[in-house]
């Protein structure tokens, strides 16, 4: 049996967006962590609760709702990784950033 607080949160998914969240589950040609943030919605929409879903999908509840968060804002597109510096350029001089091709020394 389930213990502690039911949450109010609901995830009702569109028939396409079902779709896309379950090609997703079966894909092999996408990333492992937009297929398991695939997996958790489609669990999350099937009734299951957060911290049944996140212990499923191999989730923190943390990241578990920071990906449905991002999922009821954005919609499935929101459920890609967002793109981040290059640290490794950020530390060049600026002189040298505009020259990504060359061979960092």
């Amino acid at each position: 049996m389930a213990r502690g607080r039911k949450t109010s949160l609901t995830i009702h998914l569109t028939p396409a967006e079902r779709l896309t969240l379950l090609s997703w589950q079966r894909a092999t040609t996408i990333s492992a962590g937009l297929a398991r943030r695939a997996r958790l919605l489609l669990l999350l929409a099937d009734g299951v609760t957060i911290t049944e879903a996140a212990a499923t999908v191999g989730l923190s509840r943390r990241h578990s709702y920071k990906w449905i968060q991002r999922f009821l804002q954005e919609g499935v597109a929101g459920l890609g990784d967002k793109l981040r510096p290059d640290r490794r350029i950020e530390s060049l001089p600026p002189d040298r950033r505009e020259q990504p091709n060359q061979a960092l020394i």
